[in-house]
């Protein structure tokens, strides 16, 4: 299967919980916009030890932050997806190359991203990698920074856009192929036998998806807050 690539432009509509497993029903993959700003409290009690452990070796309040927003939100959704009757019966891992797992359920592939203030959360049917980024200014200082390893790798007609879609699709293909990103700044990755989608979400992020199988189908929604303190 030769490399299948799409671009879409489209703006969130808010989903609940309750709504979720309706919406897997339906889809293959669902990814959800999480705000941290949404949650102000650092709660740790819904976490096992595991994730206590690598709580604890993160080093800033924002870091802490999104990994315990991240976590706990992803149980309240796998939750209702998996029937179980507690958050407590949901227990995350990492592999050695940090992909995150959910214990005992092989068949769910989970992806994460943040960027600020906004967390990017799919629970997948599909091997897939995922990043996002918030279109700003500061971003493309960055991304220009490390992509001018190899200056005559960079289209100078590229618009600020097109540098933060490059690096969105660098990064899922990253994630999905289980490498790290300075191994393809300079370079254009291998995307033979693999699908990838860029989406312009609500003229404010940056996202893409990479996946090796195609079609599937794809909800993408902001999650609305889960009052879970």
């Amino acid at each position: 299967m030769s490399c299948i690539y799409t671009e879409n432009s489209m703006m969130l509509s808010s989903v609940s919980l309750e709504n979720i497993p309706y919406l897997w029903e339906q889809n293959d993959i669902l990814i959800f916009l999480i705000d941290l700003d949404d949650y102000d409290i650092l709660n740790q009690e819904y976490l096992n030890n595991i994730e206590k452990e690598h709580l604890e070796k993160l080093k800033t309040i924002y870091f802490k932050k999104r990994y315990i927003v991240s976590r706990v939100v992803l149980k309240h959704v796998l939750c209702r997806l998996l029937n179980k009757k507690s958050i407590m019966d949901v227990s995350t891992y990492k592999d050695e190359y940090g992909e995150v797992h959910i214990l005992n359920h092989k068949e769910l592939h989970i992806c994460l991203s943040y960027s600020e203030s906004i967390v990017t959360l799919a629970i997948s049917r599909v091997e897939l990698g995922i990043d996002v980024e918030v279109i700003r200014p500061l971003a493309l200082k960055n991304i220009l920074k490390y992509l001018q390893t190899k200056p005559s790798y960079i289209d100078k007609s590229l618009s600020g856009i097109d540098l933060l879609k490059t690096w969105t699709i660098k990064e899922a293909y990253c994630k999905f192929s289980n490498t790290s990103i300075f191994s393809v700044l300079g370079k254009e990755p291998d995307y033979n036998n693999i699908c990838y989608s860029i989406y312009i979400l609500d003229n404010k992020y940056t996202f893409s998806v990479v996946t090796d199988s195609d079609p599937y189908t794809i909800n993408i929604s902001q999650l609305e807050k889960i009052d879970y303190n």
